[in-house]
């Protein structure tokens, strides 16, 4: 993890935003910049403060987790992970959908949530170990909300597939780039150009695409 991250919280459980702030208040480099009720305030907090990571409920009042992520993560405000007590499918999908980074459940624990954050802002993806059993299942059998890619695999070129395949194990640019052997920078310029043949939003949705290929 390099340098402080800026989280914006995003729950309309009170509880839950002061426990998750006392968390990451006693954990060397991490900055809350502020507190959001309901989908339609963060959209607006992010809009304003330009976090590094929202962390996003899935149910709340006014708009919900993912039409807010969507917005959030399509205007390029901030990565958001996805932190909900409830694993349903729809939410599931739908939040990585709409190109969240990653998904927790709240029985996470601190560790947990710190580990994720970091490995987000690094630009790494995470899922609830809960849940990735059903998520990837679901993507090779075809079940699961994840985009079609709207080019064919064999239009990339043979290092995007290699990044591809980066992508698929969720690797960090970072991790990518040792890996491959290659600079940050052009692990950045391979992942963009990925993503826009594929015509997906974020790294997950490409990892989910991978998967189906």
């Amino acid at each position: 993890m390099s340098g402080r991250i800026s989280v914006l919280l995003a729950d309309d459980h009170a509880a839950i935003r002061v426990g998750i702030r006392m968390v990451l208040h006693g954990a060397p480099g991490f900055d809350v910049v502020g507190e959001a009720g309901d989908g339609a305030t963060a959209v607006a907090m992010a809009r304003t403060l330009r976090p590094d990571i929202v962390l996003m409920d899935v149910r709340m009042p006014v708009r919900d987790g993912v039409s807010a992520t969507a917005e959030i993560v399509s205007a390029g405000l901030s990565k958001v992970l996805a932190l909900t007590t409830f694993d349903h499918d729809s939410y599931l999908f739908g939040m990585l959908s709409a190109g969240a980074a990653g998904f927790l459940l709240k029985t996470a624990e601190p560790a947990e949530i710190l580990h994720a954050l970091g490995r987000v802002h690094d630009g790494g993806t995470v899922i609830a170990p809960e849940v990735a059993g059903r998520l990837v299942s679901a993507a090779i059998n075809g079940a699961a909300a994840a985009p079609t890619p709207a080019a064919p695999a064999g239009e990339l070129t043979a290092r995007e597939r290699e990044v591809l395949d980066c992508l698929a194990d969720g690797l960090s640019n970072a991790r990518i780039a040792r890996h491959l052997s290659i600079s940050e920078a052009t692990v950045k310029t391979h992942v963009s150009n990925v993503l826009a043949k594929l015509q997906v939003e974020s790294r997950l949705q490409a990892a989910l695409v991978a998967r189906t290929l």
